[in-house]
Formats: C-alpha cells, structure tokens, sequence
C-alpha cells in the first residue's frame, strides 16, 4: 500500500545543520509528517538543506546517489529518463521500474498510482529542508510499497516569512528557474513554491553508431506547490496541492511523452505532550501519454508501433493515534488506498487497432507497533495486518537497540511483500527494438530480511555500518523470452527465489573549515537459479570533500559504480564507471548569492543499457546562477 501511517510523537527537529562543536546524535526515528516521527531499530540517514546544497545535480535523485544503495532502474539521470523508468530502490534488490521504495513529500505518497514511479521533477532540490532515508521494512507501519525501505521528503515549515528565488543556465540550453515564498500571521500561514526548467539534453546513443533518427533526449517541465495553514492551539489544519506538467523528448523523431498530474491533500494535526492525532486524506490524479517506434536501416529510419495513452488516480487516506511515556511507546493505525487506471494503445496499420487494459487496485490495512526502554536497551515489535489484490497478508517486526545518544548496537528482522502495480499488470511498452510485455497473472512479491549495524558520533566525526541479509519469493523482473537481431522480446514474471545480502558503510569527518564524507555499498543480488539480478551493481560508492568558510562553499566529489547487467540472462554487462562532480557557492551580498556546479568533469562516456543498441549516460554538464534569499 502506498501509505506511511504510524508515528510517535517526538519534538520538533531543527532545520539547521550542527555546527563543528555540536554534531547530531544518532538517529533514531523517521519523520512522516512534519513533527510526528517512527522510532525504528534500523539505519536512519538524513540529508539536511546544506547538504543537499554541496552536492551538484539538476534534480533531486541526482543528489540522492551519494546514499549507499539508491538506484533508479538504469544508470540514466531523470532530466533524460523516461518516467516509467524513474522507480526507486535500496540494497541491492532491484528495479523493473516499479519502485520499491515508499516515497512521502509532506507524509503524502508520492509513488505513481498507476505504475509506482516516482517523478522527481516534482521536488524543488532547492527548496528541500530535509531528505530522511530509511532501508529495510524495519518497522511495521509501512506498506508494501516499503518493501525495500522509505524516503521521507520534507520542504521548509511555514514557521517564519520568508522569500527566495534562483536562476541557474548552463550547456546544453539548460535553463532552471525557481522561487518561494511563505507569509505567516498569527494563526495562519500562506506558502507556495514554483519550479520551470529546460533543456535540449544530450544524445543518448553514442557517435559511431548513431543514425539518422537521433536527436537528443530532454525534457521541459513545470512544478508548484501550494499549501494554506491553520493553526488553533495544539491543532493545526492545513491543505497542500502539488502539480507538475512536463514533456519529453525520448531520443529519436518519433519517440516522445508527456505527463500531466497532480495531488491535494488535507492533513489534521492534534498534539499534546503525551499523545496525538493524525488524519490524512489525499486524492492523485494524472494521465502519461508515449509514443514507440522500431528502429531500422542502422538507425536511418523509424516507424511509429504505437501510441500509448494512460489515465490514472488514486483516493486514500490514513488515521494515527499514539502515546509516548517516559520509557515506552505505542502507535496503532489504520490506511486505505484505492488505485483505478488503464492503458490504451493505438496501433497503427492496413487496419488500426486499439488495445485498452487496466483495472483497480484497492489495499487497506492497520497496524500496531511499540518499543519500550530498559536501561540501556530499547526493544521494538508490531505487526501489520493488510489485505491487498483480494488476499490478506501480516508483516511483523522485531528488533532491539543498545548504546546512548552516541553509539548504538542495533539489530532487527521483518517480513513485507510488495503487489504488482498496474503497469506490470496491463501495460506493454517499448525502448528501442526491445519490446516488453505486461502479464495480468502476476503475484505479489515478498521478502524475509534482518540486519546488524552499529553507528557511533563523535566530537567531529561518524561511522555507521550496517550489514543485511534479504530473501526474496516471486520477484517482479523481465523475462526475456526470445532475442534476435531486430528484436528482443521480455514479459513480466514472477522469478526464482533471490538473496539480497552486503554491507553499508558511511562515514563523516570534520576537520577545521573541511567535511569529508564517504559512503560504500557492497550488494550481492542473485536468483537461486545462479544469475545476477538485473541492474544491480556489487559495489557503488560516493567520497565528497567540502571546504565552508565565511561565505564560501566548494566541494568536490566523486561517485563510483562496479559493472551490473543490464537484463535476466545476464547477457548485456554494462562496465564500471566513476565520474567526477564540483560545486561553488559564494554570497555576494547579504541576500544574494552566485552559484556553480559541474558534473562528469572529466566527461567520462559511460552504458546505461541495451535495447539492444548501446545507450549512454550524461556527459560532462555545467551551470551558473544566481540564488536570492530573504
């Protein structure tokens, strides 16, 4: 389900980073919404606004991969990725495009109702107070949408007025506006933020081999958010609406889509200081629209294969009570969400058909989750209960944390499962001469996963290591079922058992006016029949060196990826790769500063796939802006 729902009520947490002598204790909860939070004996990362800052990319999943086992379904950055593609995943258990990672902007699902996606033009990098990464389905207020973990969004609280806007251009006819505002009164508050951004892009298929029908991939696209508080002493009310209307060029004449979308949302707050109240409802509607074409002659011609048309939205909504003592706590909730969409195709011919597919989705659960403090020793359980594509099924967790607001030992065991979305269900699609094909007798996913860590704090330093181990029943890949030349053909299905098992490690040292900071994932990901899951690499890491002094703000740093492959026979190998990334900031004025960033600095040419023919990721991409703040 798509659903967060169940919190303890904890303290409001600063927006502002800690300075050399005040490092952040050790996490230890997720926020759902705003001041309600999970405890959770798992791994917790946040990335604060300045953070987020010293990191270069275009759009917020491009930041987000400096986080040990964050991956899209192919190595391909949003601003050229086709949307179906732009699913999430942690640790190693893969992507078929449908995320398996519950993504929540405001403690709203932000997961495509019809395919589970998410499209992260949505969010603003810029205007982003928090990111808080939870890995794993430690904790039993999650849905199935959850299966590989959360990522928790959260932009800047109306708490104070405030104003800000930015502009930033760069190669490639890349051009990024955006701005914000928030006016506060005694006990109502008025925030909007609003994005556009443009780019020609780059040729995703390399020079050699690139055809006639070749042109670049990018996209145009156009955000806002609108949200209206109320507050009324320990309550507040406030209704939020998020849209976003983009068009994208897919590589080729012929090849393009087009998404348009929105959500609105009410959220009720109640809080005393032992207890509270939650209730959220939300409505999603959107419709996708793509075309598909064959590519012929060495890539000399085209022809259109169909026109794709998807209509889609989703209704639910989520209550939460919880009490928080002095030494336990407990959180009990309920969710609903109901999903409705189709896909209709036109195929054109002698004589054109039409093809429509599609249906409802409707889970709903409850749960009910507790710790309790002994000493040193905090221990947690719950259970959810969920009933999903007519079948019921229950998640407990377990798990226990040992240590002080420094250090900490933790462990924990849990079970989740994740039901086929509607596009794996019912829509077929195409990249390149690659045909995939939907299957409406797919079955739900499940896992049975545990982990170990321990993270410790100190004065000007942190190390957080966790290692996993994940079973996994019935997993949702491609299938190839035949491949020649021309075309290679896949279908959806429900694979062999799989294990998902490796290390975490990130790391964090201050020093003077430098931070460094470093993050490793070793994943290995492989069915029980032998094959490597696809698009999983077995060793990813990122290293950053920033220097804050005054106001001057650089940093550089560098991710790296070893080789994965590409599909299920473990026939396409796309190699190891590392690039290069810079970023400056420097205040010109009291409200006024310049911005630049560079990334693939050494414009380092690098696969992101096969279908069949060779694609390539971003090359070296460069901007400059101004950013102004009041």
């Amino acid at each position: 389900m798509a659903l967060l729902c169940g919190a303890a009520l904890l303290p409001a947490q600063s927006s502002n980073p800690p300075g050399p002598d005040q490092p952040a204790p050790v996490r230890t909860s997720i926020t759902v919404v705003e001041h309600i939070a999970a405890e959770t004996p798992a791994n917790v990362t946040t990335v604060d606004a300045l953070q987020l800052a010293r990191i270069p990319g275009d759009n917020l999943d491009d930041r987000l991969r400096t986080i040990p086992g964050f991956s899209l379904f192919r190595r391909t950055s949003s601003v050229v990725a086709n949307p179906t593609t732009q699913g999430v995943s942690l640790r190693g258990i893969g992507s078929s495009g449908a995320s398996r990672t519950l993504v929540l902007f405001d403690g709203v699902p932000m997961n495509d109702p019809f395919g589970g996606w998410v499209y992260w033009t949505r969010f603003t990098p810029a205007e982003m107070r928090r990111v808080e990464v939870s890995r794993g389905a430690a904790t039993s207020v999650f849905g199935d949408l959850a299966m590989s973990g959360s990522l928790a969004l959260f932009p800047e609280e109306p708490d104070k007025n405030r104003y800000s806007a930015g502009y930033e251009g760069g190669n490639r006819n890349t051009h990024d506006a955006w701005g914000d505002f928030t006016r506060l009164w005694n006990n109502l508050a008025v925030s909007a933020s609003a994005r556009a951004y443009s780019t020609d892009g780059y040729f995703v298929v390399a020079t050699p081999i690139r055809g006639a029908i070749d042109r670049e991939a990018g996209v145009r696209f156009a955000t806002g958010t609108v949200r209206i508080d109320s507050f009324s002493g320990p309550q507040r009310i406030y209704g939020e609406l998020n849209a976003l209307a983009e068009e994208r060029a897919n590589g080729t004449y012929i090849t393009h889509n087009s998404t348009g979308l929105g959500t609105a949302s009410l959220h009720y707050l109640y809080q005393l200081p032992h207890d509270g109240f939650s209730v959220i409802a939300f409505r999603s509607q959107g419709q996708y629209h793509a075309t598909f074409s064959q590519i012929l002659n060495n890539r000399n011609t085209e022809r259109l294969t169909s026109s794709q048309t998807v209509p889609s939205d989703s209704m639910g909504g989520s209550a939460i009570y919880n009490h928080a003592a002095a030494r336990w706590n407990v959180v009990a909730g309920a969710d609903i969400d109901n999903e409705h969409g189709f896909s209709t195709d036109h195929v054109p011919g002698t004589i054109p058909t039409i093809r429509v597919a599609g249906g409802t989705l409707f889970e709903h659960g409850v749960f009910v989750q507790g710790d309790a403090r002994i000493g040193a020793l905090r221990v947690f359980g719950g259970g959810r209960q969920e009933t999903a594509a007519h079948r019921n099924y229950f998640n407990p967790s377990g798990g226990m944390v040992l240590g002080s607001s420094r250090w900490r030992a933790r462990g924990t065991v849990y079970r989740s499962f994740r039901s086929p979305s509607l596009n794996e269900l019912y829509r077929d699609f195409r990249a390149g001469n690659t045909l995939t094909v939907a299957n409406a007798a797919l079955q739900p996913e499940t896992l049975f996963g545990g982990e170990v860590g321990g993270d410790f704090i100190g004065e000007t330093g942190s190390l957080r290591v966790t290692a996993f181990h994940n079973s996994l029943d019935r997993l949702i890949t491609n299938v190839t079922l035949s491949s020649t030349k021309t075309l290679i053909t896949r279908q959806r299905r429900n694979a062999a058992a799989a294990t998902a098992e490796g290390l975490e490690i990130e790391t964090r040292k201050q020093w003077r006016s430098f931070i460094g900071e470093a993050s490793y994932l070793y994943a290995s990901s492989r069915y029980s029949t032998g094959p490597y899951i696809a698009q999983v690499p077995r060793h990813q890491g990122s290293a950053d060196l920033s220097y804050q002094r005054g106001r001057t703000l650089l940093t550089a740093g560098m991710r790296a990826y070893s080789y994965q492959f590409d599909d299920d026979l473990n026939k396409f190998r796309l190699p190891g790769f590392a690039t290069v990334q810079l970023m400056a900031r420097q205040q010109l004025t009291g409200s006024l500063s310049g911005v630049a960033s560079i990334e693939n600095l050494l414009d380092h040419q690098f696969l992101t796939g096969f279908t069949p023919t060779p694609t390539i990721g971003a090359p070296r991409l460069w901007r400059l802006g101004l950013l102004w703040e009041r």
